[in-house]
């Protein structure tokens, strides 16, 4: 396989942590290492610590609405990313986010010659729903990520349900069903890692501990799982629930789980970026709770099972692809009855647990590094494509916007580069007269010393 430079573009990206913006690390770090060079570009975070990658980082102007939705809002029109990926040669644009990132990417593609790859990680109309609450402004919205999904050469789903989601937003074209990985490990921690993970909370051993890993959001199923629990503990069933994560919903949820008097039994540990710290959890839990709907892929459903902990799915959801009730996870319909019910079934079964969690290791777990590997042996069918003029040429009104407006970033990052070699050309014009002024005048004060000297010396003889 050839080496190529390829750009990954998020609208997130450490030190805002979700699941896209872990996908874009993982991607860039087994680029960097098997294949290639990666850059990535990303809106700039305050605070933002890009040292430790092994690969460049491109931050590109932005506002920080991280209060308000809990991410940075970016200016997708920056001269200067412009200026650095075609310092970079970059070869193939990769976007995971058809929002701010695919506008940037757009405007980039002339500049750089180069083919433009998007991936669908997210239900987006979800999110925008959430957001917006005009119904004409969501229609808007979803045309126009519509619109930067279609401008695409290539388009990638994370699941088959990521697929029928985007069709049902008004999407027409084709997509090629490229699923993510995980970046933990095959297998479970040490007792030890286990103890030091989880030290000082009421777990006592031999109680079930069920777990949800993911962003605190009513919509990922969070009220079901509430429901359930109460339910479950009216019929007299001991169990211990951890929610890991943080979220715009995370304040309502802790107090729901007050009003439901849960808070002996459900214990919230926060977001968790140390990646080993997590896999104990994973390791320490009997079941993985995940009754969402809105996640296309449902990769934390894979982190579970890295660590043969088997996940309880709504049937017939994304993150239930792949899973078989009874054999590598537990379904479920999507309400707390059922949830509550498949729960009472399996607490007293911890061995069959234990058994069906050794099942999804063995069978749902995907490392990054396959996961990767695949989507490289795509982009060399993506560039060679590219290359043979396979691709349509991008001539709609929008195209020739956001192409105007790559070319006007592109000249506007040629001034920039003329600007400081002028201002470079001035200063060093400047130092040099400073320097020949000061030579002279050191010049004409020996001299000056030199006459008189010799003047002197006249005198005396005469």
């Amino acid at each position: 396989m050839d080496k190529h430079t390829i750009c990954l573009l998020n609208d997130s990206f450490p030190p805002v942590i979700d699941g896209v913006a872990n996908a874009v690390v993982n991607y860039a770090e087994n680029i960097e290492k098997h294949y290639g060079h990666a850059v990535v570009v990303t809106p700039a975070v305050p605070g933002a610590d890009d040292s430790g990658y092994p690969f460049p980082v491109v931050r590109y102007p932005s506002i920080d609405t991280r209060k308000l939705v809990g991410y940075v809002a970016g200016y997708p029109f920056s001269p200067e990313t412009a200026l650095r990926l075609r310092e970079e040669k970059v070869e193939l644009l990769h976007t995971h986010c058809p929002i701010a990132s695919a506008i940037l990417a757009r405007s980039l593609r002339e500049t750089v010659d180069a083919p433009l790859v998007l991936t669908y990680h997210t239900k987006f109309d979800i999110d925008i729903a959430k957001a917006v609450k005009s119904r004409l402004l969501q229609e808007s919205a979803i045309r126009a990520l519509v619109q930067n999904v279609s401008a695409c050469d290539e388009v990638w789903v994370v699941s088959r349900g990521a697929g029928e989601n985007l069709r049902s937003l008004g999407y027409e074209g084709e997509y090629t069903v490229m699923e993510n990985g995980v970046d933990l490990p095959r297998g479970r921690v040490s007792e030890a890692a286990i103890a030091a993970a989880t030290a000082g909370y009421d777990l006592p051993q031999g109680v079930p501990l069920l777990l949800f890993v993911g962003r605190l959001m009513w919509y990922k199923g969070l009220r079901i799982i509430l429901d359930a629990l109460c339910a479950l503990r009216a019929r007299g069933q001991d169990f211990r629930m951890v929610f890991i994560g943080a979220g715009g919903d995370e304040r309502e949820v802790r107090a729901s789980v007050e009003a439901l008097r849960l808070s002996d039994c459900c214990f919230f540990a926060g977001a968790i970026a140390d990646r080993e710290r997590l896999r104990a959890w994973y390791s320490r839990a009997d079941l993985f709770l995940f009754p969402s709907t809105f996640d296309t892929n449902g990769l934390v459903v894979r982190e579970a099972a890295a660590s043969g902990c088997a996940s309880v799915l709504i049937a017939g959801s994304c993150a239930a692809e792949g899973v078989c009730d009874g054999q590598n996870g537990f379904l479920i319909e999507e309400n707390a009855e059922s949830l509550c019910a498949k729960l009472t079934a399996l607490c007293d079964k911890r061995e069959a647990m234990r058994h069906v969690g050794e099942n999804a290791m063995r069978e749902l777990y995907l490392s990054w590094e396959d996961a990767v590997t695949r989507a490289c042996a795509r982009y060399e069918l993506v560039l060679e494509r590219y290359r043979s003029g396979g691709y349509p040429r991008h001539e709609r009104l929008s195209d020739e916007f956001f192409n105007a407006q790559g070319e006007l970033m592109e000249a506007m990052s040629y001034v920039s580069e003329m600007r400081d070699g002028t201002e470079r050309l001035g200063r060093e014009l400047r130092e040099g007269w400073s320097e020949a002024c000061e030579a002279l005048r050191e010049g004409l004060k020996k001299g000056r010393y030199k006459c008189q000297e010799e003047i002197r010396q006249l005198k005396k003889n005469n």
